[in-house]
């Protein structure tokens, strides 16, 4: 599958999804949202860019500690429906329509950048964690936020399989190797990291991007055909062929853009 294509799936994915991600607990109510704050330690001054804000969560927690928020995301519907919920409390928010692999912004332009739960679904990892080098201010800070593949192939390729299984749009969830690495290329440097499990509501979860049935089923029968080795690590509970919950590894990382680039 083309960029553009993957791209466009990840549209219509999240156009009609909109609501659903505004709602959804796992992306509206999760502890990391307190933990932002206190890892940017953010000041009133502080202007920061929002990629791929999705049901807006991180624009709406950030926006009563800084001077403005700039919500970006690919999909319009998806802007228009975080606007709607965060119009009447957020007046230090703007939206705007942006590709997160090139970003519509001049250099130094900001001093934090947040993406949360999103950069699975990035074709070209390396080229967004470039611009968000481009974007920041020496010294500007970037927490990423997403959910990371196990180092072993096997386990890394069970994961992203299951996922892309569910949702056609979503791309590959990367390994904490791999992010380290284009850290290091943009002149990122990592001052703070937790590596943590989080757990699915299997039904919900799978049926928020799943079209149907068959569909469903699909993604059961994959988890289910997997060896016991893998069963363990994604902590899979199921009875009488029925999931109802699983766990993957989510990684929250805080850099820091050098002042003296290589």
């Amino acid at each position: 599958m083309s960029d553009d294509q993957l791209k466009s799936k990840v549209q219509d994915q999240f156009g009609k999804n909109a609501e659903k991600y505004v709602k959804s607990a796992i992306h509206a109510k999760g502890t990391d949202l307190n933990a932002m704050i206190e890892w940017l330690t953010p000041s009133d001054n502080w202007v920061v860019i929002d990629i791929a804000t999705g049901g807006g969560h991180v624009s709406k927690t950030l926006s009563p500690f800084v001077d403005h928020v700039y919500a970006t995301d690919l999909t319009p519907q998806m802007l228009t429906t975080a606007r709607k919920h965060l119009a009447p409390g957020c007046k230090n928010v703007s939206y705007i329509i942006a590709d997160a692999e090139t970003l519509p912004f001049l250099e130094n332009t900001f001093d934090a950048a947040v993406c949360r739960i999103a950069a699975h679904h990035f074709p070209n990892p390396q080229k967004f964690v470039a611009e968000i080098s481009r974007v920041l201010k020496p010294k500007g800070k970037f927490l990423l936020i997403d959910n990371i593949a196990p180092e072993e192939a096997e386990l890394d390729l069970f994961m992203n399989t299951t996922e892309k299984l569910r949702d056609d749009s979503h791309g590959r969830c990367f390994t904490i190797k791999e992010w380290s690495s284009w850290f290091e290329q943009n002149d990122l440097v990592i001052t703070k990291s937790e590596k943590r499990r989080k757990t699915f509501d299997f039904p919900v979860w799978v049926k928020r991007t799943t079209s149907s049935e068959d569909q469903v089923q699909s993604v059961v029968k994959h988890i289910l055909n997997a060896n016991q080795i893998t069963l363990d690590y994604f902590s899979v509970n199921a009875q009488n062929g029925e999931i109802t919950s699983f766990q993957i590894d989510e990684w929250m990382v805080l850099t820091e853009k050098s002042s003296n680039p290589k």
